[in-house]
């Protein structure tokens, strides 16, 4: 028998599994790297998170990605090429960080790679008639390289499974959200401000998961973080929302944004940059004549487009009063602006971030591939949610050999 394939039955038959994270998102910041102690399985899984760092990309690896990045064309040698370069520098990064951590490669059992995300086609946004029906999306970097780079079984190409089976691809937190973060005591909206902003819903536990689902609800940080690239080449984002706090939302701008089929079509959905986009903006600020707009104006009117997508979606979901426990993650969760505006379209709702939960706000992402690889590994398929709102019941990622 294959020896690597021993040696996965043995880790899927101990009591726990030592599992990296990885995740790169849409605002191209950097990799994200949890080492992760994972204890059990399914409703029973436990979380250990015993290292985490953010490694921040350098200008040439994101100048990289950018060239292919939501883009419909592109130099297909280029996009070959950068699957397998973007596979191996994840694998240094992974390397870089295990030797920091003064932890052996050895020790750790399984990488959980999501790869970066440089095109999402669910078929409400591409509509091709040569491709009727059929959701799509693309990760580069690829797991082979990351297995060999690191000496460690890795998988990766989580996305896929989910939509052979009849899913967008994304957003994939129903999973892991539901097996680490659900409670018999409250019902709970995890919210990832991201690059695109997504919610997870959580009913109280119960033996029943159909209430819960997944959707994306629209722009998080993309716009924020390019508009401020674009006028501050020295910042990488609005440390603290200061820039949106210091200006003043355009109301004619604000409806042009939101005059946009996504916001009105039924839960639960997916985007990416591919929708919202420079293009996007350039649009809605030609037509309402605001593209000399105060940058400190537009960053506020885009921090308001974020909140209002976000609480039009859990009106949609829950009526005109949502009332539940909202956790917050992602790089959104440090911006102030953006979540007192949130508070304010959503006053039913308490609001902390997943750190009262025992979860990095900055990790969430990592950590919960580190969960399906866990799953895929030892658990069973978990189906969520019902009709429209279901995830399907699959086992996801693809397994590397280091040889």
């Amino acid at each position: 028998m294959n020896p690597y394939l021993v040696r996965l039955h043995q880790i899927a038959q101990q009591p726990s599994r030592r599992i990296i994270g990885l995740m790169s998102g849409t605002s191209l910041d950097g990799l994200d790297v949890a080492l992760c102690r994972l204890h059990g399985h399914g409703r029973g899984t436990r979380l250990e998170l015993e290292h985490f760092t953010t490694v921040a990309y350098d200008d040439d690896l994101r100048g990289r990605v950018q060239e292919v990045f939501a883009r419909e064309q592109v130099s297909l040698e280029y996009l070959t090429l950068l699957h397998a370069w973007l596979g191996r520098r994840h694998a240094r990064m992974i390397l870089e960080c295990l030797h920091a951590w003064q932890v052996p490669a050895a020790e750790v059992d399984l990488v959980a790679s999501h790869g970066q995300t440089v095109y999402h086609a669910p078929h409400h946004q591409h509509r091709r008639p040569d491709f009727p029906s059929l959701n799509a999306t693309l990760q580069l970097g690829d797991g082979d390289h990351v297995a060999v780079g690191t000496g460690i079984i890795t998988l990766s190409d989580f996305r896929q499974k989910h939509l052979a089976a009849g899913g967008e691809g994304a957003p994939l937190a129903a999973y892991g959200d539901y097996l680490l973060l659900s409670s018999p005591l409250e019902e709970r909206l995890l919210l990832n401000l991201g690059g695109i902003a997504n919610f997870t819903y959580l009913p109280r536990t119960g033996p029943d998961a159909s209430p819960a689902f997944s959707t994306d609800t629209g722009p998080g940080n993309t716009l924020l973080d390019a508009t401020v690239r674009a006028h501050f080449p020295h910042l990488a984002y609005d440390e603290d929302g200061r820039l949106a706090a210091a200006g003043q939302v355009h109301p004619a701008l604000l409806a042009a944004l939101l005059d946009h089929p996504f916001f009105r079509a039924p839960l639960p959905k997916t985007t990416g940059p591919e929708l919202f986009g420079a293009a996007y903006l350039a649009d809605a600020q030609a037509r309402t004549g605001t593209q000399q707009l105060r940058v400190e104006d537009l960053l506020a009117t885009l921090v308001e487009l974020s909140a209002q997508g976000v609480a039009a979606a859990a009106r949609q979901a829950f009526g005109p009063q949502p009332a539940a426990a909202v956790y917050v993650s992602g790089g959104g969760a440090h911006n102030p602006a953006l979540r007192q505006a949130l508070q304010r379209h959503l006053p039913a709702c308490h609001f902390a971030t997943t750190e009262a939960l025992g979860v990095l706000p900055d990790a969430k992402e990592a950590v919960l591939f580190a969960v399906l690889a866990n799953e895929a590994v030892a658990g069973q398929p978990v189906s969520i949610g019902a009709g429209r709102q279901r995830v399907p019941a699959v086992t996801m990622g693809k397994i590397s050999w280091p040889g």
